[in-house]
């Protein structure tokens, strides 16, 4: 069964802990008739979507900015567009409720399973936990104010632009004092201002306000561009293949939005199954049979995740699935045998085997 939707990524990290989960040992005992239940995973692919958006403004001259500073690309309506910057895939596994299964040991024995917060096992008579691969996300970059948002802007108003009532006044008052800003700062330059900054730490604190106060100037005639990026993550659990989905869309205004809101471009999402798990055979060249209250593990399949937007492809990867894949099992008493005991590490995203091997060994 496939399904999608919009998650939020909230990490935890108490006690035993891999990849920000929390662990809980379970131990076969007589109280539990030696047996423990536990759940194989579904594999959910977690896609990140990263996108930025660029927010223009026009300067309160925009109408003036040819005459005074020459310019021809002064921002003249308010706009505001969103891209698709990157796209990050991470699969998980989330419990299969549906599916659940009983490890049964012989009496007397006491071997012990850890387990996540979703109930997947993890281990099997060892605290050593299996090794996960992990994924730098994209992290909101939130937009820095622009020039006519800093101090230097309301520095830059004179009294008599202030209290001006005409657009046109203000706008020649505005660019003689920016004709008078970058005079002043080449007097300091060239060691011919009046009043020059007593030592070089001065200076740089002088020049630095000078420019701060002309890129609100300049602003006032040739707008604003403010640049921030968001972070969606959506959850998606893969199922039988399929061809150029919509996944979700991007809006300029509303940024990442549902596949079925036809306001936004569509961000398409394609699936093949290159290949399926299959039972060990044996060596009649038929399938094994499930070993009586075996431990059961995923022999995963493989799947191909391609993302595609505006024609571009983000994202073309392979990925192990546990739901395309089939269920086998372990002779238990591998686990309990007194002399030497073997332990398991699962893979906690599709359920599959890691590590097999004695308890001695470790």
């Amino acid at each position: 069964m496939r399904r999608t939707c919009l998650t939020a990524i909230v990490a935890m990290c108490i006690g035993l802990s891999l990849s920000a989960q929390t662990t809980q040992k379970l131990t076969a005992t007589k109280a539990s008739e030696f047996g423990i239940i536990y759940s194989l995973p579904t594999t959910v692919i977690d896609i990140t979507l990263e996108t930025e958006t660029t927010v223009k403004k026009p300067g309160e001259f925009y109408r003036y900015a040819k005459k005074y500073l020459n310019a021809d690309n002064a921002i003249a309506t308010e706009s505001k567009s969103t891209t698709l910057k990157s796209i990050t895939i991470a699969p998980r596994g989330v419990a299969n409720k549906d599916q659940q299964y009983l490890m049964q040991f012989k009496a007397g024995s006491t071997p012990f399973l850890v387990i996540n917060e979703e109930n997947l096992p993890l281990a099997i008579n060892t605290e050593k936990l299996p090794k996960s691969k992990e994924i730098a996300l994209p992290q909101p970059i939130a937009a820095t104010p622009t020039p006519l948002e800093t101090e230097a802007a309301q520095q830059v108003i004179s009294g008599e632009i202030a209290q001006s009532q005409s657009s046109a006044k203000r706008a020649e008052l505005a660019a003689a004092q920016l004709y008078a800003l970058r005079q002043t700062r080449t007097d300091i330059l060239n060691g011919e201002a009046d009043q020059m900054p007593a030592d070089g730490k001065a200076m740089e604190l002088v020049l630095n306000n000078i420019q701060a106060q002309e890129s609100a100037l300049i602003a006032m005639f040739m707008g604003t561009s403010q640049t921030s990026t968001s972070v969606e993550t959506l959850s998606y659990a893969p199922g039988e293949p399929i061809e150029n989905e919509v996944l979700a869309r991007i809006s300029n205004s509303d940024g990442v939005i549902g596949a079925n809101d036809l306001a936004g471009e569509p961000i398409y999402i394609s699936i093949n199954v290159i290949e399926k798990g299959e039972l060990p055979m044996t060596e009649k060249g038929l399938p094994k049979t499930f070993p009586k209250g075996g431990v059961a593990y995923n022999i995963p399949g493989k799947i191909e995740i391609k993302i595609s937007y505006q024609g571009k492809v983000y994202s073309d990867d392979i990925f192990a699935s546990a739901q395309h894949g089939v269920v086998f099992g372990i002779d238990p008493k591998m686990f309990s045998d007194k002399k030497a005991p073997a332990y398991l590490l699962f893979d906690p995203v599709t359920g599959a085997i890691q590590e097999l091997g004695s308890v001695s060994n470790l």
